[in-house]
């Protein structure tokens, strides 16, 4: 959610201010990237989840202050929800055993979560959307108690100047409103970052987006909301329409909404901060005491805080991010895309896979971006969200001279782009066991045509054909989804529907 802000009321001269403010940042970030003043390449990872609370009953528990206060942990923070948390692991380098090294601090981390949150009667559950929640769960009452939290949510309705509407055409059919911004806390997430030079942000970025539609084919994990089966990831359209300032009108228009996917490639990230201005209007026009063409005059670095703050406002799927260490800033990359879960084994799993194939796909003298069209990068993406590990993509066929066929997922991760994965790992000096290891993970999703969201669907679906109803069937699909990720096995070994346990808890 970006940087804590303090609720209060914005004027005219505020907003006027902020724009200006603005336009200083937008200027000290080019004048950083000409002077080549940019941290140098280190390779470093990062890597968030976002995470559900829920009962023994697989029921939402909204209790994330008093699990927060029972970890006692920087490393876990709140989120929009108060059935959420956001754990946060520091930077590793890309190389040698770091993805065992991330899934041992993972483990132990969210087991200690896990505990703790059952003490005070609720659990962590990693899914992209649990299937539980409802309507009326997702209301203001339940948004986080932070400032940062309810001002957002102010300024959203505001600007769309009426109650947001859901309307989801998958499986089945969602159609509600929301008087407030709270179901957008039923996305959990992993947000992947890769720190890069400027020089190499555009190829990482054109890269990351080309295969936005080949991570949701292979890691969906959000089939069900509010009740309903919708898509087999439904969190970008929920996400897209639960902070769409644009009111229908704006909408016919063609006016960009703020989750986003973009609109065309790139050459710098300068492109991306520089669209985020022109076509978005401030949410938060909060303003930093900062002069930032000030501070780059006297020889240091600013922080370009209205600009980090207006760049969390933009809900890209792969998102620029400008950062600053002890004085020296940097780039990152952060990938969006994948929804949390189902297991720590197969976060990491997807996590090699990106790493390894935006590396190889960056590093080629004829780039993926110069023989597909962003709008076949985008189209990918939809129809991925829309049917998952079943989704037909559209991608350049080896030794063709015409456009991208199309080619079922599966066949083309493994018949291409996992061997893509495996030499961007030997890239970055991966171990060879560990790349063998997490990539086989993937291919096995493949083999057995299943993920997450195909595990919940045919679970679900089990259950109802045993007699459960409706609420019934989620509940119990949910209690089963989380003991199974609790032993931490891969979700393409988990056998499919509930036990005895679960159809009686």
């Amino acid at each position: 959610m970006g940087e804590k802000v303090v609720a209060e009321v914005f004027g005219l001269s505020d907003r006027q201010r902020y724009r200006g403010k603005l336009q200083q940042c937008l200027a000290a970030l080019a004048r950083l990237l000409a002077e080549k003043r940019f941290d140098r390449a280190r390779n470093l990872l990062g890597l968030e989840i976002e995470l559900n609370l829920a009962g023994e009953d697989g029921l939402p528990r909204m209790m994330n202050v008093p699990v927060l206060d029972a970890i006692a942990s920087p490393d876990f923070q709140s989120e929009l929800g108060q059935f959420n948390l956001e754990v946060n692991i520091a930077p590793h380098r890309l190389d040698g055993h770091v993805f065992d090294r991330l899934a041992e601090e993972l483990r132990t981390g969210l087991g200690y979560a896990d505990r703790k949150a059952r003490d005070v009667g609720a659990g962590v559950v990693m899914i992209g959307i649990l299937p539980t929640l409802t309507q009326d769960h997702a209301v203001l009452a339940n948004l986080s108690g932070a400032d940062r939290y309810a001002l957002l949510n102010d300024q959203i309705l505001t600007a769309r100047g009426e109650d947001l509407t859901l309307d989801i055409h998958g499986v089945e059919r969602l159609l509600c409103t929301s008087a407030s911004i709270t179901p957008e806390a039923a996305c959990t997430s992993v947000q992947l970052h890769l720190q890069v030079t400027p020089a190499r942000f555009a190829s990482v970025w054109n890269a990351a987006q080309a295969i936005a539609g080949v991570q949701i084919a292979v890691g969906a994990n959000a089939p069900f909301l509010f009740g309903r089966e919708l898509w087999r990831e439904s969190r970008p359209p929920l996400f897209q329409q639960a902070t769409d300032t644009r009111p229908p009108e704006l909408q016919a228009q063609g006016v960009r909404p703020r989750t986003w996917f973009g609109e065309r490639w790139v050459e710098s990230a300068y492109d991306l901060f520089e669209e985020n201005l022109r076509y978005f209007p401030a949410l938060l026009p909060l303003c930093d005491d900062e002069e930032p063409l000030d501070v780059l005059d006297e020889g240091g670095v600013p922080r370009l805080a209205e600009l980090v703050l207006h760049n969390g406002t933009v809900y890209r799927w792969n998102r620029p991010v400008y950062g600053w260490v002890d004085g020296v800033p940097h780039l990152r990359v952060e990938n969006r895309v994948l929804p949390a879960g189902p297991t720590v084994t197969d976060v990491i799993a997807n996590a090699a896979f990106y790493y390894g194939l935006v590396r190889t796909l960056a590093d080629e003298s004829r780039p993926v971006w110069k023989r597909m069209t962003f709008a076949d990068a985008e189209y990918n993406f939809d129809t991925a969200c829309r049917h998952g590990i079943e989704a037909e993509l559209r991608w350049p066929r080896p030794g063709r001279s015409g456009g991208p066929a199309t080619v079922p997922a599966v066949r083309l991760i493994r018949d291409e782009l996992l061997p893509m994965a495996a030499a961007g790992l030997d890239a970055w000096r991966v171990e060879p066991r560990e790349r063998d290891f997490y990539l086989g993970i993937i291919e096995e999703r493949c083999r057995r045509k299943t993920n997450g969201a195909a595990w919940q669907v045919a679970t679900f679906h089990r259950a109802r054909g045993s007699g459960l109803d409706r609420p019934s069937a989620l509940a119990a699909t949910t209690r089963r989804y989380r003991a199974l990720m609790l032993t931490g096995e891969p979700v393409h070994t988990w056998p499919v529907g509930i036990d005895d346990g679960a159809q009686t808890a």
